[in-house]
């Protein structure tokens, strides 16, 4: 029989790095009732030495790096380890039976092996006692798939993996390799093109611009956050203020960005003083391009080793925790890019990609779009979702470019897309995906938020799955931030012509559970900063800065501000360099960031501006016709106390009016809680003047106050019984 096997059409394939199967040539054979055979295959070598039973034997070398060494009958894959040519002695990972179950097949295939994170990748692991790295990957229409590294001189003939049945999963579990290992996939197409690339599940990698994986233990790290994971609930009637942050450019020292674990208590500091609930980070998910500020992703389920190794990410989450700062993370499960070395043609066909279009790169990103027709790739990415749940503790998971999902003709012009089933343009694959996502992600993680940056109006987005929604917590309203840029832009002296675009957002703003965004997309690509979207003189550019800001933090929705916007960061914003932090020794840009510290304190401790600021009941207009003025006002109500509120007024005029009468009855009580142009803001000094009710026969009828201008007033007000 082994002689068979010597000299077989299958040998033949093996040595030319094209066999499917190596397990079944190599290891231990039985040659006969009294002898088995350990058969080898070690291309370019000369000799190799195994060590059997604590003997040192040397194997016989028959031809085209084949070897072989009689051995007593029933040897046990425990009795051998073999010498590799770096030195390392370790058992043969041809000897041991398949690890990749048919429990494992099903549920991949069907999309719902929700922790394919333990079961794809590198796997530190012990098999039957013995220690080493379980490879595996899906490539279904590979010719032969090997891992390489400098544990075999990068050779992709020394280690070909096994094809476990016709699942198209690869396996190949290697004795005696550690965490740390480098190391990547050789692949032979169907067509015999060879391919190197990184591994779709890699959980780390070489610092970019190298493209090599890393062999990562995710559960060596030891948390100290139980009490933060077993007390954060879903934040629908708790403040939600998100500093949007981006890795490497938020701070630098010497010269390049703060590490993770750097960042980790100043930003933590950083976000007490300013009285933040929660950060979301621009992704840091592996990334090829700097340029592409974590978007263009080909490591779904790893830090970017830019800034620290994945356990230095845990530390960052971990510590934020212990302070209790939420940690959102920009997910993307859109597109990806076209770089050879990682996801695009994985096995030299289309296999992650969709082929649905006639034209497959994305016409505004040039990346490939995900094929959620496809279960295995459906589960690549939810399982993507939930290990950034699961081992590294994110809380909640901002989806990237929603509607570049949800619409098969998303920036794609007549001809270049084909309608549905239904001869529409939605995709529907997409929607049942997103679906899928938010359904598994709140079943699994109680508490965690999903968020979708979605443009258009899309129905349900924020519905639960079962009334017909997609099941987000909430949706980034880009209206609201549209509207608000294009009349902040205007000269004040024409406002009046553009009231609409103040006020029109409010008619819709329960319709979904909204997040208002001030974010990274408005300060790029010649936006300019939030600072230059402005009009007027210094002084005026910082009364709107505190106006803007303190407008945002007063409308229903949560809250989003990118980074730099607390001060005024002059400069639009680049990721190739660090904030401009010595703007806050100038005292425009330290009294505006004093004012968001304190307008985020009294979001954060006033439940008027955040209970159930998804529901109509927690807001009424008092005047939003007060063109001649530029001014709005409105209550933010709390269904918890009926007889208190808040009442919210923005000037958006340049002009100072002593005496401004607003009509709203029943107040016996109105005291001012904040003014954007107090003077320790930076402002003016204007409209510290006591409130005067305004009574007529015993019935309070309204209030006169004194007007500051491109101001914010907050007043809480006590209503007569």
């Amino acid at each position: 029989m082994v002689e068979r096997i010597l000299n077989s059409e299958d040998i033949s394939l093996l040595i030319s790095g094209r066999q499917s199967n190596p397990h079944k040539l190599l290891g231990i054979i039985s040659e006969n009732s009294s002898q088995d055979r350990i058969i080898l295959f070690r291309p370019g070598a000369h000799s190799v030495a195994v060590e059997l039973q604590g003997n040192i034997e040397h194997a016989t070398h028959h031809h085209s790096g084949i070897f072989s060494l009689t051995t007593p009958k029933g040897t046990l894959l425990n009795d051998y380890r073999i010498y590799h040519q770096n030195g390392l002695l370790a058992h043969d990972p041809y000897a041991f039976s398949p690890l990749w179950g048919e429990i494992d097949s099903f549920l991949f295939h069907q999309g719902t092996h929700y922790k394919i994170y333990e079961r794809m990748g590198a796997i530190p692991c012990d098999v039957r006692g013995i220690s080493g790295v379980l490879f595996v990957v899906w490539a279904p229409h590979a010719q032969r798939v090997s891992v390489i590294g400098d544990f075999n001189f990068w050779n992709g003939l020394v280690n070909p993996l096994r094809k476990v049945s016709d699942s198209g999963v690869w396996e190949l579990f290697i004795p005696g390799l550690d965490e740390g290992t480098l190391y990547k996939w050789e692949i032979v197409s169907a067509s015999g093109e060879i391919l190197i690339k990184t591994d779709p599940y890699g959980k780390g990698f070489d610092v970019p611009p190298l493209a090599t994986s890393r062999v990562i233990n995710s559960d060596r790290y030891v948390w100290h956050d139980a009490e933060w994971m077993e007390k954060r609930s879903c934040t629908q009637d708790q403040p939600l203020s998100i500093y949007e942050v981006h890795v490497g450019s938020w701070q630098w020292q010497d010269g390049r960005p703060i590490g993770y674990r750097g960042l980790a208590e100043r930003l933590a500091q950083y976000c007490k003083e300013m009285s933040y609930t929660h950060i979301e980070l621009l992704p840091i998910t592996e990334h090829p391009l700097n340029e592409s500020w974590g978007y263009q992703v080909t490591g779904y389920y790893a830090p970017t080793w830019r800034y620290g190794s994945p356990e230095d990410f845990q530390f960052f989450v971990d510590h934020l925790h212990s302070e209790g700062i939420g940690v959102i993370l920009d997910w993307v499960p859109g597109h990806f890019p076209t770089d050879t070395f990682a996801l695009a043609h994985f096995d030299g066909e289309a296999l992650y990609e969709s082929v649905d279009h006639k034209e497959p790169l994305h016409p505004h990103w040039h990346t490939y779009t995900f094929d959620y027709r496809c279960n295995e790739v459906v589960n690549f990415l939810l399982g993507s979702a939930l290990f950034w749940l699961d081992k590294m503790h994110i809380d909640g998971l901002r989806v990237d470019a929603v509607t570049s999902m949800l619409y098969l003709d998303y920036g794609r012009k007549e001809g270049e897309w084909s309608p549905n089933i239904h001869g529409g343009k939605e995709n529907l694959d997409a929607i049942e995906f997103l679906k899928h996502f938010n359904f598994i992600v709140h079943k699994e993680f109680p508490g965690v938020m999903t968020f979708a940056e979605e443009s258009t109006d899309f129905p349900k987005v924020t519905e639960p799955i079962n009334s017909g929604g997609l099941g987000f917590d909430y949706k980034w309203n880009l209206g609201w931030m549209h509207d608000t840029f294009r009349y902040l832009k205007v000269d004040p002296i024409f406002r009046a012509y553009h009231h609409n675009d103040l006020t029109f957002s409010i008619w819709y703003a329960f319709k979904e559970n909204y997040l208002l965004p001030l974010s990274h997309d408005e300060v790029v690509h010649g936006k300019g900063s939030l600072l230059q979207k402005v009009p007027g003189d210094t002084w005026s550019k910082f009364a709107h800065m505190r106006l803007l800001l303190s407008y945002q933090i007063c409308q229903p929705g949560k809250k989003l501000v990118f980074m730099g916007g607390e001060f005024a960061q002059g400069r639009e914003w680049s990721p190739d360099r660090s904030l401009d932090w010595h703007l806050l020794d100038n005292p425009y840009h330290a009294t505006l960031h004093k004012c968001v510290a304190k307008m985020n304190s009294l979001y954060r401790d006033l439940p008027y501006f955040w209970q159930g600021d998804g529901k109509q009941e927690s807001f009424r207009w008092i005047d939003f016709k007060d063109t001649e003025n530029n001014v709005i006002s409105y209550y933010r109500l709390s269904g918890n106390d009926s007889n208190q509120a808040l009442l919210c007024i923005h000037h958006f005029s340049s002009g100072y009016i002593p005496s401004y009468v607003l009509h709203c009855q029943g107040i016996k009580m109105c005291q001012l809680l904040f003014n954007s142009d107090d003077i320790g803001f930076g402002g003016s000094g204007k409209g510290n003047r006591p409130p005067i009710l305004c009574i007529d026969h015993g019935f309070s009828w309204g209030i006169d106050i004194e007007l500051p201008p491109l101001a914010t007033l907050i007043f809480l007000v006590r209503f007569s019984n």
